[in-house]
């Protein structure tokens, strides 16, 4: 039987020895890497390819909510448990899809029992994988309609509004709480950057018109409004429009 392989990040040593011992006696699993600060464990995650990661909240080097937001974008991302001695960032914690909130002392039982719900989470994600399409373009977004996968070839563009990035693409919009950043890192090849606000589909550009008084705006294919390009984004367009 394959072992799962988790990750622990905490930025006190002790607590790190406890969670360690702790697994130890629990069947099935195996501590590969640990962590003391968010950007660490970013690294480990990319050398170590864990299936959970035991994470705390307040950490230097990015607290383990961001950490969990920044995970959440690869295209498996390890299942989460946090371990905390706060119990105010719970809701968050979950808006993350976090599999468990352990309260520190974290006890054995209840450990065991969350390693259990990342260990289904993991085999659900992998029946997912096998039967979802090409990753590499496509984004699954969960609303209160369910879960939706969108062709990131088919967005014409995407609007930033507070904590909501509206999708625009062929067959309407849908609402994601992914940041522009991050659909920018994970579909590089598909989005551009024209505006602080606003990333547009590679495939719809058609031309960058510049304005009388100097401002540039982006026409799209099948787009009757133009998109304002901001100053500091008109050169990385203009380069981009070559390649194409």
């Amino acid at each position: 039987m394959n072992q799962l392989r988790v990750l622990i990040a905490d930025d006190e040593p002790l607590a790190r020895e406890r969670l360690q011992r702790m697994i130890e006696g629990i069947e099935g699993y195996q501590v590969v890497a640990e962590a003391a600060t968010g950007s660490e464990v970013l690294t480990a995650v990319a050398g170590h390819t864990p299936d959970v990661v035991l994470l705390d909240i307040r950490m230097p080097g990015g607290d383990g909510l961001d950490v969990a937001e920044s995970l959440a974008t690869q295209t498996d991302p390890p299942a989460i448990i946090f371990c905390t001695a706060y119990d105010e960032y719970a809701i968050r914690a979950f808006e993350v899809q976090a599999a468990a909130y352990l309260l520190k002392p974290v006890r054995q039982q209840a450990l065991a029992d969350a390693l259990g719900r990342a260990e289904r989470l993991n085999r659900a994600q992998l029946q997912a994988l096998r039967a979802r399409p090409d990753e590499s373009h496509h984004l699954s977004v969960t609303s209160a309609r369910g879960t939706e996968l969108v062709d990131m070839t088919q967005v014409r563009y995407c609007e930033a509004d507070q904590k909501y990035v509206t999708l625009h693409h062929d067959k309407g919009e849908t609402l994601t709480d992914l940041s522009l950043k991050a659909l920018e890192q994970r579909f590089p090849d598909q989005l551009l950057r024209i505006h602080r606000n606003t990333l547009v589909g590679t495939r719809y550009v058609r031309a960058l018109e510049r304005l009388d008084d100097g401002t540039c705006q982006l026409r799209l294919t099948d787009l009757t409004d133009t998109l304002p390009v901001s100053r500091r984004h008109v050169a990385r367009v203009r380069q981009r429009l070559r390649e194409l």
